[in-house]
């Protein structure tokens, strides 16, 4: 698309904090600057000019009454976001027990968490999130919050934080790095990534092992804030307890995979549900399925599904993998039956097995569909006010500046993981050069991240570093944040039901593939400049599929085509859908800004033909790959452009 019929005209677009040339402006060295804060030196670490960090743009409203009633023809979105579309929570939701409200100084003297005193804060600050776990979760709830409040100035550390106490807002005193908390990670050598792929340009999950434990179980990866459960499962144990400091964490939250804790299903018609169905019968009965708990609900992967994502024929590999997933809210259970119902309807048609809908095994093997509850999920946790950023040795950050490369990849290291996580926010956060992705989610639901700064990456490149991303991330909203200096804004891997509205972003709005369906875009700016491409790579490069020497270019949209993404996941799903967003393409090194997907009060439902799921196609077939058809009309051919709409969002009866 982005053809005549869509394309109005050309306009200049100034991006706040992006040069003429590409860079981001965001050193600056010590000394004075027409009055300016000075940037300040701890150890290795300068801290931006603070003159020179993005603007947010303006706030929405979000709030419950300003939601739309769902559209026809559209997913409904009204409930998305933290407590499916409550207020995020203010002082008037924190507890009054005072035991439960750590205070700076209470920080100081009882765990010594004390700024700009060039000590390791890392003990100190586990241990306050482990007092607060132990003695204010277990009676703590939404409206009834702890809260931990981190003194202003920088706190050094140099290892994961795990914060799996339920029901914490973590609270630092502002994210301007030089009046505000400031939390610098400089990971030690048993937190960065002692294995790397044979050419030393990426981790290396299989390569990492103790026991039983490999490094896959970590994935997304390690990060600064871990929000996720550490419990371990019983059959890991022991070894959990015999691993060193760098394996312990290989098994921390097992409780949860869906290997221990999923129950295979039952059905009939080689079907355990369909798609709208809410009542999922179980081939045997757990406790963990409980009312008012959660469920993954994981489809198998089968050879007729791949055929439905026009990944067929492939040189790759097919994978024994649950593609098609959700975290639903578990409103009954029938222990006799061995049922339970889910909150809403499913989203897809779940086999019993890989093979149970006609198709022929995969690799030789059968695979089950799981039900798996979470068995520990972590609940209502927030990150707020605050500014982090990763040190790297060796590295200046004018390197990162589109860059595209794992400048060091040992240090793929995140800014927030949400794992296993339900009603958890970040808001007013600034992340500044995170070893990989600033926030990241895996298997997660009702997010709200809205209104912070995410400013860069040191690794861009092999292995897929350096995104926001939304993975296996369900009914969570993305409002009113900038990003700077990423690869990409992603949803993927069965991501559903999301919001990404409002946001200022120079990268391009990714559909990553996985199956993703039915997110909403809109009301966004997406400004994305010449330099944003794969091939502007220094070293550990990797194109959207790993490849080396991808002269592509990246547009402010990209959609998972089955044969390209099969690679990785799979195709991206149906109706993820675009509105009202502002978005441009500097096509030439220094020259103007051309409009993108300008479609006026045109409803833009990407993989749908009206009424269900369809590959976008070019000349009468589907095509292979997003990249030489980025301005290709896909109208009538993948896109629905049959709706439109003419009020200002989708979401918001008034956005602001």
């Amino acid at each position: 698309m982005g053809g005549p019929n869509l394309v109005r005209g050309m306009v200049v677009v100034v991006v706040t904090g992006v040069l003429a040339t590409g860079g981001i402006v965001w050193w600056q060295a010590d000394g004075p600057v027409d009055g300016r804060p000075v940037a300040r030196t701890t150890g290795a670490a300068e801290l931006p000019d603070v003159a020179e960090l993005p603007d947010r743009p303006p706030a929405l409203d979000l709030s419950q009454d300003n939601r739309r009633e769902p559209l026809p023809g559209l997913p409904d979105w009204s409930a998305a976001g933290y407590r499916e579309g409550a207020g995020l929570p203010g002082d008037e939701d924190i507890t009054t027990d005072a035991e439960c409200v750590l205070t700076p100084d209470e920080l100081a003297s009882e765990y010594a968490v004390r700024p700009d005193d060039g000590a390791d804060d890392t003990d100190g600050f586990q241990r306050a999130i482990d007092d607060v776990r132990a003695d204010c979760s277990p009676d703590a709830g939404y409206d009834d919050l702890s809260l931990i409040e981190l003194p202003a100035g920088e706190l050094a550390v140099s290892r994961q934080l795990s914060v799996d106490a339920d029901y914490l807002v973590l609270r630092g005193a502002g994210d301007d790095p030089a009046t505000g908390t400031r939390v610098v990670f400089r990971p030690d050598e048993n937190t960065r990534y002692d294995t790397l792929t044979e050419d030393g340009g990426d981790w290396d999950e299989d390569g990492m092992r103790h026991e039983s434990g490999k490094g896959g179980w970590l994935w997304p990866g390690r990060g600064l804030f871990r929000v996720q459960s550490r419990e371990v499962a019983e059959d890991y144990r022991e070894d959990h307890e015999s691993a060193p400091a760098n394996r312990r964490d290989l098994f921390e939250g097992t409780v949860n995979v869906h290997w221990k804790a999923g129950v295979e299903l039952t059905g009939e018609d080689g079907f355990a549900a369909r798609k709208g169905d809410t009542v999922v019968p179980l081939d045997d009965w757990s406790d963990e399925f409980r009312v008012g708990g959660y469920v993954n609900i994981r489809a198998a992967n089968t050879v007729r599904f791949y055929e439905e994502q026009q990944a067929l024929p492939t040189d790759h590999d097919l994978r024994n993998i649950h593609m098609r997933q959700q975290i639903f809210e578990i409103t009954a259970v029938d222990e006799d039956a061995e049922t339970i119902t889910l909150d809403k309807p499913l989203e897809f048609d779940v086999p019993i097995d890989s093979t149970s809908d006609g198709s022929a095994e995969i690799d030789g093997k059968t695979y089950e569909s799981k039900a798996s509850p979470l068995v520990d999920p972590v609940l209502g946790v927030g990150l707020e006010n605050l500014f982090l950023t990763q040190v790297v040795d060796g590295h200046d950050p004018s390197e990162a500046t589109h860059d595209y490369g794992n400048l060091s990849p040992a240090d793929q290291l995140h800014g927030i993981v949400f794992k296993w996580a339900v009603n958890g926010w970040v808001r007013g956060v600034t992340t500044y050069l995170t070893g990989s992705h600033p926030v990241v989610t895996e298997e997660a639901k009702n997010l709200r991240i809205e209104g912070n700064r995410f400013v860069g990456s040191w690794n861009k490149g092999k292995g897929g570093n350096g995104y926001l991303r939304g993975s296996r991330v369900w009914d969570s909203v993305y409002a009113g944040n900038v990003l700077r200096g990423l690869r990409h804004f992603t949803f993927q891997w069965s991501a559903s039901g999301n919001v990404f509205i409002g946001n200022d972003t120079d990268s391009d709005v990714n559909l990553h593939g996985g199956w993703e369906r039915h997110n909403l875009v809109e009301l966004n700016t997406v400004a994305v400049p010449y330099e944003h491409r794969p091939g502007n790579c220094s070293t550990h490069c990797g194109g959207e599929s790993g490849e080396t020497g991808d002269d592509s270019a990246w547009y402010p949209i990209w959609w998972g085509a089955g044969r390209k993404a099969v690679k990785w996941s799979g195709a991206t799903g149906p109706r993820n859908v675009f509105f009202n967003n502002t978005m441009s393409k500097q096509e030439t090194e220094g020259g103007e800004f051309t409009p993108y997907y300008d479609s006026g009060n045109t409803i833009l439902r990407f993989g749908w033909d009206g009424s269900g799921y369809r590959h976008l196609t070019s000349d009468g077939e589907p095509i292979e790959d997003w990249a030489g058809h980025e301005r290709t009309d896909f109208t009538g051919d993948g896109v629905d452009t049959s709706l439109t709409d003419d009020g200002p969002s989708l979401f918001l009866a008034e956005p602001r």
